[in-house]
């Protein structure tokens, strides 16, 4: 007869084989993303296949530390997809189980470091589960839990893409200032979309009506600098083609940065992307989203904080060019 511990051991692995997405879902031709080259597509689809390896062991872990081993041998330029894996894995854990404790101990261990991704992960699970469990989450930083949003977003427009990115369909779900951080989770999609290729991308959030234009900017800042697969010249591409948003390039690079630079995963990628959106190292432009935080005293009636400190870095880079063209 099988012991308690054996059952429990299977019982885990069954939840690992049940909750894991199929690993075919992360290739482009799946996918129908656009191929640039053997090397961006082996970058993106090993950017996928990496956050479902951190997924599978954080649901089949006891609890999250026992993932943490993993998780932390993954290579740098991909760690920080990997806690974003398991931080979607442990929130759906969590909505499900009699107790919501999971997310908490991942945010107090190394996932600490790696804050902007499990807030993102969690927003991955947002879009997996019924409504009423999202109570059940954990996001408690008033500022960090928008990135909810963003990664509800990155998912809608991944996943089912023909609806939010080829007609452009906004989610029924969030109104107001929300709808605007899931576009930036959407733009963060459009860079795996358009394959990191810099003019496929440009093509891409062209297709959406102007107004929504400087949040998937935003976002593909981000993933740009954060995922990387291109060169500086390819990039410089992408900024002759966004006139008027290289300020929104600029602070989602700079976000990039800072959740890299926070966790010491910073990558050549990081480096170029920065030099390229922001003028400056990856060090220097997480400095400026620390200096750009709100204040106590700022009100969230009159501007979301969230918007508020994107509103501060874009605004920083918009001075400095002005600055560099004067100088």
């Amino acid at each position: 007869m099988r012991s308690d511990a054996t059952i429990v051991h299977y019982g885990r692995a069954l939840r690992r084989r049940v909750l894991t997405p199929d690993r075919s879902a992360t290739r482009l031709a799946v996918r129908g993303f656009h191929e640039k080259s053997p090397a961006a597509r082996e970058l993106l689809e090993t950017v996928g296949e990496t956050f479902l390896a951190g997924f599978a062991h954080a649901a089949e872990a006891r609890e999250p530390g026992d993932a943490e081993p993993f998780l932390e041998a993954v290579p740098v330029a991909l760690r920080g997809f990997a806690y974003e894996g398991a931080a979607m894995a442990l929130a759906i854990v969590d909505a499900c189980a009699p107790r919501s404790w999971r997310v908490r101990a991942l945010l107090a261990g190394r996932g600490g470091d790696h804050v902007y991704m499990v807030y993102v992960g969690v927003g991955w699970a947002m879009a997996r589960l019924p409504r009423p469990l999202w109570i059940r989450l954990h996001a408690p930083d008033p500022l960090l839990r928008w990135l909810t949003l963003d990664g509800y977003g990155f998912h809608q427009a991944y996943f089912r893409t023909d609806r939010y990115v080829a007609r452009q369909e906004r989610p029924r779900w969030p109104r107001g200032y929300g709808a605007r951080v899931v576009d930036q989770g959407i733009g963060r999609a459009l860079w795996f979309g358009g394959g990191a290729d810099a003019t496929r991308v440009a093509d891409l959030v062209e297709r959406f009506a102007p107004g929504r234009r400087p949040d998937l900017y935003a976002g593909v800042g981000l993933a740009a600098t954060y995922a990387g697969g291109a060169t500086g010249a390819e990039l410089r591409t992408l900024l002759d083609r966004a006139p008027g948003h290289a300020a929104q390039l600029a602070q989602g690079s700079a976000f990039a940065a800072k959740a890299r630079t926070r966790a010491g995963l910073s990558t050549a990628d990081t480096t170029v992307a920065t030099e390229v959106f922001c003028g400056r190292s990856p060090e220097a432009a997480a400095r400026i989203t620390d200096e750009a935080l709100p204040d106590p005293s700022d009100d969230p009636a009159a501007v979301p904080t969230y918007e508020l400190w994107r509103q501060r870095i874009a605004a920083h880079f918009t001075r400095a060019t002005e600055e560099a063209g004067t100088g």
